[in-house]
């Protein structure tokens, strides 16, 4: 076999009378980076961290019922619903199975809702946030790795990755050697990458009023799309031939660009945009 990357033998250890699931651990810990990362911005801007934390709590509540809603609703419905299928499995989240385009569209409804409560501006929140989001979605991707899910399309590459032929994910008809593109860590790096790229520019333009929440929709749309397009191979429900993420990442790209250029014409237009200093660096650049 040519050189690869192995999946993990267990994907939750034991406890006593509790057993810990690596995939929710791979979440939790990507929750508390996103929120250590997200508070030291939000206080760098000045913000009452009382608030913050008001909305952090009802937006990850709301985050993975969206997530879980999303993932059962539109990416697999037959897989909980179709013939055969256990509608009890939907509770059982650490088997795996959250769309993150459902956690993002609840987590904002509930962090709206929060920051209108306290006269805040959503976009304030939002921007703060928008790093984070990518931060806390290249842990969570690890999570698929421990449960040898969402993996690529077989591939001869070096960094193929081995899924076990025992399990239930493994593709029917294929050689019990066949390696394949770990699509988790190509999104995991992506989303790291999109971290630094988000603080940059944030640190030389100071980006307001949801413009830079803009870009992080544009950034993981983007590299969505092509992971989508191009290698999962997954089951998902189809539109027009098309997997249905293919078509969510598409919209959250096309969102993501249409709200960064309304919201800056609207600043630029109300005198609110503020100009990026020449040679002194944003104070929450050090985040």
């Amino acid at each position: 076999m040519p050189a690869s990357i192995p999946s993990p033998g267990i994907s939750s250890i034991h406890l006593g009378f509790f057993t810990l699931h690596f995939y929710a651990l791979c979440i939790l810990v990507g929750i508390g980076l996103a929120i250590w990362l997200t508070t030291r911005r939000w206080r760098q801007r000045g913000q009452d961290p009382d608030v913050l934390w008001d909305i952090v709590f009802w937006a990850v509540i709301a985050g993975i019922i969206g997530a879980r809603a999303y993932h059962v609703l539109i990416t697999d419905p037959k897989g909980y619903f179709g013939p055969g299928a256990d509608p009890t499995a939907v509770f059982r989240i650490w088997e795996g199975g959250l769309g993150i385009m459902g956690a993002v569209l609840f987590g904002a409804g509930a962090a709206w809702f929060v920051s209108r409560r306290n006269g805040l501006p959503l976009s304030v929140f939002a921007d703060c946030v928008a790093p984070a989001l990518l931060l806390a979605q290249a842990c969570g991707r690890w999570g698929n790795w421990f449960n040898q899910e969402l993996f690529g399309k077989p591939t001869t590459l070096p960094w193929g990755l081995e899924i076990s032929p025992s399990s239930p994910n493994f593709p029917a008809g294929l050689p019990a050697d066949t390696l394949f593109h770990p699509t988790f860590l190509y999104e995991s790096l992506w989303n790291l990458l999109g971290v630094v790229v988000l603080l940059a520019l944030d640190r030389r333009f100071q980006l307001r009023h949801g413009r830079l929440f803009a870009l992080y929709m544009v950034y993981y749309g983007f590299g969505r799309l092509m992971i989508e397009l191009f290698l999962r191979v997954d089951p998902a429900l189809m539109i027009g031939g098309v997997r249905v993420h293919v078509w969510t990442s598409l919209a959250i790209v096309v969102a993501g660009l249409v709200i960064f250029v309304v919201v800056g014409r609207r600043g630029r237009r109300d005198g609110t945009e503020p100009a990026a200093p020449a040679a002194q660096a944003a104070p929450d650049a050090t985040a």
